[in-house]
């Protein structure tokens, strides 16, 4: 199988990798760039653990060749906080409000829930829902994840925000 470098933005960084065309994106991603945040899953687009976020949408990384994503941009969950260190707004909100569990699902979760919040500012709770319907979580029942979420969008839209309830 031929090989040849493939390169795009991760992360506000641009990377350029060899790769053989019929490498996934999720293998891209883990294997020749040691971005481990997104998780293989199922392989086959169900479960949403390997979301990441390609020039503005969110998308299954492993449903995508590596060579499809040449000169995109690409987000994954070790993208979203500061430079600093500092949270993103989502990561925060799913530890406050114990959004996660064994945290398998969170990064794809957390992913998704950043370009749903981009699109949507102020979603309600079924358009949470139907917004993170592509990502599923064996362990939380999503009731915390929506909480996550909700409290994440008031954070980012500036409205006071109450402590997380025990």
């Amino acid at each position: 199988m031929s090989k040849s470098i493939v390169s795009m933005t991760v992360n506000g960084r641009t990377v350029s990798a060899e790769a053989e065309s019929r490498t996934l994106l999720i293998h891209y991603l883990r294997e020749n760039l040691n971005l481990t945040g997104p998780h293989i899953g199922c392989e086959t687009s169900h479960c949403g653990a390997c979301t990441v976020d390609i020039d503005g949408k969110s998308a299954k990384s492993c449903t995508i060749f590596a060579v499809q994503a040449e000169g995109a941009q690409v987000l994954t969950i070790e993208g979203m906080a500061g430079a600093d260190g500092k949270l993103h707004a989502l990561q925060e909100a799913f530890r406050e409000t114990h959004g996660l569990q064994c945290g398998f699902c969170t990064p794809g979760m957390i992913v998704r829930a950043h370009r749903l919040l981009l699109e949507n500012p102020n979603p309600s709770e079924a358009e949470i829902r139907m917004g993170i319907s592509g990502n599923l979580c064996r362990c939380t029942g999503y009731q915390n994840i929506v909480k996550a979420i909700q409290y994440a969008a008031a954070k980012i839209n500036g409205v006071e925000v109450k402590e997380a309830a025990e």
